[in-house]
């Protein structure tokens, strides 16, 4: 009997830019005091944004090189690359596409994935069935990658305070071990128009007269999200992804959720009766970076050791649209099937900014 084809994560990198911006700097630039909610509600103390020359792929190729090089991954042997982002490089072609081209993977085929901030979930779900389905897939690249700052207008505190940029990635591999353990996907179209860039698409094209309204052009939020589409949503949709794994909260090592809000964490994690230690943060130093934050998440937790082998570990993304999504999997410290990187040298990894 063909044994099972299991997937698992063998290297993590993240990548930030340069630009530093304080809730100082905001709210002198704002003419108010952010501090207090910023930092003490939603947990953000800095964030990094792009330099006027900086982009998605940018980003995105300093993670992946990172995540490559941690797994001892040559770029022949990546099978498939997915990018995941809704601040896409170009509207055509994909930012995977540019992605590509960049690390040289030539015997992957990509595309881009937009499932909003639940895009990484998504795409790692994604990356873990193709693995599972079809024997020719052996490695996947997936990335996470964010550059809202681009969108933001310097008017708006409800945006300007929150969102920045950065990129995450993770190498996902076949094994005989079990990784991946279960996964599930949530989707909600009511709130599709609560929060978004609504121009520049076929609805809205980007015109003279809406540059000169210079409102449809930017991030905004139109309609307020109830706090029970996370409060409520968090808890319900990992209930029903350990249950499938044969698992319950109290067992699950590292929990790393949606990096928007630490409030909401702090609530989800006292509903679920454990401790606020088992869930990893990272919106204090790097504010909220959308698609890409949980495998920054996950790769801070590894560099910094929280992730040790054989730990249970729940990702849980949520964002507009409304998307969510969640997956459990159990982290592997080594994995025999991955030695294969068919005899390339692996691609060096730049430090995070």
């Amino acid at each position: 009997m063909t044994p099972m084809r299991e997937a698992i994560i063998t290297g993590t990198g993240s990548h930030v830019p340069a630009r530093v911006v304080t809730n100082a700097e905001l709210s002198e630039m704002l003419r108010e005091d952010i501090a207090p909610f910023v930092s003490g509600t939603l947990g953000i103390d800095t964030r990094h944004w792009c330099g006027a020359e900086e982009s998605t792929a940018d980003l995105a190729e300093a993670a992946a090189r990172r995540a490559m090089a941690a797994a001892g991954a040559a770029a022949d042997s990546i099978d498939l690359l997915i990018v995941a982002t809704d601040t896409p490089e170009y509207i055509a072609p994909s930012t995977a596409s540019v992605l590509h081209g960049r690390l040289g993977v030539v015997n992957a085929g990509t595309f881009d994935l937009n499932a909003g901030c639940a895009g990484f979930v998504t795409a790692l779900d994604v990356a873990w069935k193709y693995i599972r389905a079809d024997e020719r897939y052996r490695k996947v690249l997936v990335v996470g990658a964010y550059a809202m700052s681009k969108y933001l207008n310097h008017r708006d505190k409800k945006t300007l305070t929150i969102f920045a940029d950065g990129a995450g990635a993770a190498v996902v591999e076949v094994s005989e071990m079990s990784g991946i353990l279960s996964s599930e996907l949530f989707a909600d179209g009511r709130y599709c128009r609560g929060m978004g860039v609504f121009a520049g698409g076929t609805r809205t094209p980007i015109t003279h007269a809406i540059l000169t309204e210079d409102v449809q052009q930017h991030l905004r939020f139109v309609e307020k999200y109830p706090a029970s589409v996370n409060e409520d949503g968090w808890p319900r949709i990992v209930q029903s992804v350990l249950s499938r794994a044969g698992a319950q909260p109290s067992e699950v090592d590292l929990w790393l959720w949606t990096q928007v809000n630490r409030s909401t964490i702090e609530i989800v994690m006292r509903g679920l009766d454990l401790p606020m230690s088992r869930a990893h943060t990272i919106m204090h130093k790097w504010g909220y970076t959308g698609s890409a934050c949980l495998p920054m998440a996950l790769d801070d937790a590894v560099r910094s050791g929280r992730v040790q082998d054989g730990q249970l570990i729940v990702f849980t993304g949520s964002g507009a649209g409304l998307a969510m999504g969640s997956v459990a999997m159990r982290w592997r410290s080594a994995n025999p099937v991955a030695a294969d990187v068919r005899g390339a040298a692996p691609v060096a990894a730049p430090d995070v900014a």
